[in-house]
């Protein structure tokens, strides 16, 4: 039971914790620091579950020899005492007993993970650490040597074990390179004036190993894109694939089937003709050729540097570039990178004319109005998109809007100022309000008599007459266009071109009178009706 004061109550997997590494002989202080458990509150669960605890103030101490008993003679005296021989001396340590030293319980090569060796081979073999391993095997095994032992005999286990051969990856000029990040140098800021580590981007060509190195102090995946688009340029030419690993600005979903890029690196890419290619996961082998490149810069030219600005730094770069790592003979081709690369330059795929418009993407939701937002501005969609999130890429000139299965353009309008409103005329709402001009534009096409009305009363009224050019284009729909068009012409000609004149005068028009014609090849001579009534009532005709 634990003491009624103890305020402490840990839970069951805490208190088991704390346990089983206090029969590890863990001192309190470790504990403490491993579990988050106070010394004091260990301290009494320990004592309450029989656990020996080593008293403060001998952290480590082993209990002092018995130097008192030692001797050369098994028979003799204790050596604090006094000898009677005059030549006899203190024997520290020295005995001739023959159970000394005491014989240990197992061979010193023997480890105490050898009764669990199928375990630990398991657990090496899915890729578990030492760490991992040790602590399943105290929870679930009862394990009571310490971590080191773990880790020793993990350690034999991995050595034992035959280096597998790497492939070699040959590839032609120009068919491929491999991109990847690094640490960069120290680098005062600007802003803040205090020394920044900045990021190395290395791209190397897999033919000729020539390698293009450039720092920033950020990454973002514009700046992942623009920093291939440099290199690109600096080459003067692209590769036809790129091999990158799995970074979240080139790729989104990691597959190596059928990864998701990132837009706009895929963008950037398809603009140079170029493929991305991208790793397994956690496969870095890959790409060694970029690996060693990026090791070959930090471990030889950066190594210990401080600089005060970037553009320093990149220059002291590009200088150890051009003079030592161009000019070097590979230790795989045997060959100088400058005169491969010359060999390799040729086989690039030329650059395009203009560089790529960088542009910002993200999904919107497509409101009410049947308008995305983008800084503030309205932007139509497509009839049927309410209530649905759709891609979107915008840059100083215009705004794009996709589809979200196919990728392919719905919209593009030209940017419009915070507040404003961007809408095609076929992707307004069918009560839309329509525009002056499309008003005037359907009274030309019903008549021209009706057109020149509707001119006149929007010269004579301006946007108040709106809606009198509506009500000149209802009266059209109730009387007919024929009749409408000959009251225009009619009040033209009296010089009354207004709808209220216009109104009246087809309200009190009077009706066409309705003439019955007598002979039509339609109506039946009277003969006919008279045999039918005698044929159905059984009379004769």
């Amino acid at each position: 039971m634990l003491p009624p004061r103890m305020a402490n109550v840990l839970s069951d997997e805490k208190k088991q914790q704390v346990l089983a590494l206090g029969r590890l002989n863990w001192p309190l202080r470790r504990i403490q620091e491993e579990t988050g458990v106070r010394r004091e509150t260990a301290s009494a669960y320990l004592k309450a579950a029989g656990i020996a605890v080593r008293p403060p103030g001998r952290w480590g101490r082993h209990p002092p020899k018995a130097a008192n008993e030692v001797s050369t003679d098994p028979g003799a005296k204790p050596a604090n005492e006094v000898s009677p021989d005059p030549g006899a001396k203190p024997a520290n340590g020295v005995s001739t007993d023959s159970s000394w030293p005491p014989r240990a319980g197992r061979a010193p090569s023997a480890s105490a993970c050898e009764p669990y060796r199928e375990v630990i081979e398991q657990g090496v073999a899915r890729g578990r650490n030492a760490k991992a391993i040790w602590q399943d095997l105290v929870d679930d095994q009862g394990f009571a040597a310490g971590y080191a032992s773990v880790m020793r005999f993990v350690r034999g286990l991995r050595g034992a074990q035959s280096a597998q051969a790497h492939p070699i990856i040959t590839t032609a000029p120009g068919e491929e390179c491999q991109v990847d990040y690094g640490q960069g140098p120290m680098v005062r800021d600007a802003q803040t004036g205090k020394y920044r580590r900045t990021r190395l981007f290395v791209l190397t060509l897999g033919h000729s190993r020539k390698s293009v190195r450039l720092l920033s102090f950020q990454s973002s995946s514009r700046i992942w894109a623009e920093l291939h688009e440099r290199a690109f340029r600096r080459l003067g030419g692209a590769p036809r694939v790129v091999v990158l690993d799995n970074l979240r600005e080139g790729v989104i979903t990691p597959d190596i089937h059928d990864p998701v890029l990132n837009p706009l690196y895929r963008d950037v890419l398809r603009h140079y003709g170029v493929i991305a290619l991208p790793c397994r996961v956690r496969d870095p082998d890959r790409k060694g050729k970029v690996e060693s490149g990026v090791g070959h810069a930090q471990k030889t030219p950066l190594k210990g540097l401080r600089f005060e600005r970037l553009e320093e730094a990149q220059e002291y770069l590009d200088r150890w570039e051009s003079r030592w790592a161009d000019t070097r003979i590979h230790g795989t081709t045997k060959r100088q990178v400058a005169v491969m690369f010359a060999e390799e330059k040729p086989a690039l795929l030329p650059l395009p004319i203009e560089p790529f418009r960088y542009y910002q993407y993200g999904e919107r939701t497509v409101h009410l109005d049947g308008c995305v937002e983008v800084d503030g501005a309205y932007y139509g969609a497509p009839p049927g998109y309410i209530g649905r999130r759709v891609p979107v890429q915008w840059d100083a000139r215009c705004v794009r809007l996709l589809d979200p299965k196919t990728g392919q353009l719905l919209r593009e309008h030209l940017r419009q100022e915070r507040g404003r409103h961007r809408v095609r005329e076929e992707d307004k709402p069918a009560r839309t309000p329509q525009s002056t001009e499309v008003i005037l534009r359907r009274a030309r096409a019903a008549g021209p008599h009706i057109g020149s009305i509707c001119e006149h009363i929007h010269r004579q009224d301006g946007e108040l007459g709106v809606r009198r050019l509506l009500g000149v284009l209802s009266l059209a729909k109730k009387y007919g266009v024929a009749v409408v068009d000959d009251a225009c012409a009619a009040a033209l000609e009296a010089g009354a071109p207004t709808y209220r004149f216009l109104r009246r005068y087809l309200e009190r028009r009077p009706a066409l009178q309705l003439t019955l014609r007598q002979v039509d090849p339609l109506i039946r001579q009277l003969e006919h009706y008279r045999d039918l009534i005698h044929r159905k009532s059984g009379g004769t005709p």
